[in-house]
């Protein structure tokens, strides 16, 4: 089987924790190595932002290739100009393809950009279509809290344009179904429910002290982490506001603890710099806390199994999330995560079992949940091992299974 991958807007091989690059890297880049192990072929299409990078890159193992397609100028640009170039950049696909004399039995796109793109290849080769959307621009209109935070009606159209074209839609839970259904009036019949994955030979428990003394902290330091990109629905103002409260509070038990916060550019020295990062490292001036926060900028993967291991907690205090990959990787390294009840994040934490769930945007409550598992050191092993267990229903060799049994309904049924 051929699978024609399409990632327009972000390259699965990018370093997390930039602009546009987060759970759905990491998505397109493991379920390609998967379905390889599976003898699958697949080539990943994106943009390529970078002269210099050579076209074809064949890091993702297998024989499986991600290739980079000129499609306006080979610079990193914000969504609102890419929209200029996704015809382009299917025409350079099927250049692709046709010079190397290749047939493809099916596309899998990613993000509404990439499913626009695949209505010509689709119409082009004759072979059905498979989207994932992983954020839905009406969600995101609902919960901006600024014009910026808001999607605009560009965007909400060329979802639904996306799901009319494609012949499956892979949603990642049973919240993300439903708003397709009830505010997109998608058919049911084209959904399917497929989580996304972990990489639990990747991500799995690191022995603590030797995860701190890997990434440079005291065996009897308390870290709280934070893992994702820097903008507000992220919610990290919440949580620098929560850790000024514990500082506060923090007479039963030794001080600083630190909030760790991997993610976007903290130096100003890149594009990954934003309003955003500014206004967070203000707030820490503003609330004293610059000696417990550090703004590590971003980090690659192979480094992240040492700070999930070494922390006490991960926190999402995000506004929304589709699923929340980084509460799974923690989870599967024996981490404890806090969560907003929020989008898939209400599926996937367990309250109680193997995190906390604390309210949007309530840092009071939020500070109670840090302390309780920062004093306890019992709790946080306890509940730790609980997620171990949990996150291991997760492995992508399911998901993979998962996704190659769509593939096949697909084409059985000649979509």
């Amino acid at each position: 089987m051929n699978i024609a991958m399409l990632s327009y807007h972000t390259c699965p091989l990018a370093i997390l924790g930039g602009k546009n690059t987060g759970g759905m890297n990491v998505y397109v880049r493991e379920l390609t190595r998967f379905l390889g192990r599976v003898s699958v072929h697949v080539d990943v299409y994106t943009r390529s932002e970078n002269e210099h990078v050579p076209q074809v890159s064949h890091d993702l193992g297998y024989s499986n290739r991600v290739v980079h397609i000129p499609a306006g100028p080979e610079v990193h640009l914000p969504k609102e100009q890419l929209r200029d170039y996704v015809e382009t950049f299917s025409d350079g696909v099927m250049d692709f393809a046709e010079k190397k004399g290749l047939r493809y039995d099916l596309i899998h796109a990613h993000y509404w950009l990439s499913g626009l793109a695949g209505e010509k290849l689709k119409n082009a080769w004759g072979v059905p279509m498979l989207q994932m959307f992983h954020t839905l621009g009406l969600i995101k209109q609902q919960i901006g809290r600024t014009p910026e935070e808001r999607e605009g009606e560009d965007r909400v159209n060329g979802e639904k344009r996306v799901m009319h074209i494609a012949d499956r839609i892979i949603a990642p839970t049973q919240s993300e179904k439903s708003q397709l259904e009830t505010l997109y009036d998608l058919n049911p019949q084209k959904i399917r429910i497929i989580p996304p994955g972990v990489n639990i030979h990747h991500f799995y428990p690191i022995p603590q002290d030797e995860a701190k003394e890997a990434i440079g902290i005291l065996a009897s330091d308390r870290m709280a982490l934070f893992v994702g990109r820097i903008e507000p629905l992220k919610g990290v103002d919440t949580l620098i506001r929560a850790m000024a409260h514990v500082k506060e509070n923090c007479v039963s038990f030794r001080c600083p603890h630190y909030l760790v916060i991997i993610g976007g550019d903290p130096n100003g020295d890149t594009e990954d710099t934003t309003a955003e990062m500014s206004r967070l490292q203000s707030l820490c001036k503003t609330l004293g806390l610059d000696e417990i926060v550090v703004f590590l900028g971003k980090r690659d993967q192979n480094t992240l199994p040492y700070y999930y291991s070494a922390a006490e907690v991960v926190v999402m205090p995000s506004h929304y999330e589709s699923f929340g990959m980084v509460a799974l990787e923690a989870m599967a390294c024996g981490t404890p995560v806090i969560a907003s009840r929020v989008g898939g994040l209400a599926h996937l934490v367990k309250d109680g079992v193997t995190g906390y769930f604390v309210p949007a945007q309530d840092p009071i409550a939020l500070s109670e949940k840090l302390r309780t598992i920062f004093v306890n050191h019992n709790l946080r092993t306890e509940l730790g091992a609980q997620a171990v267990d949990y996150a291991k229903q997760f492995s992508w060799e399911w998901v993979t299974g998962q996704m190659l049994g769509e593939y096949h309904d697909l084409l059985e049924r000649g979509m």
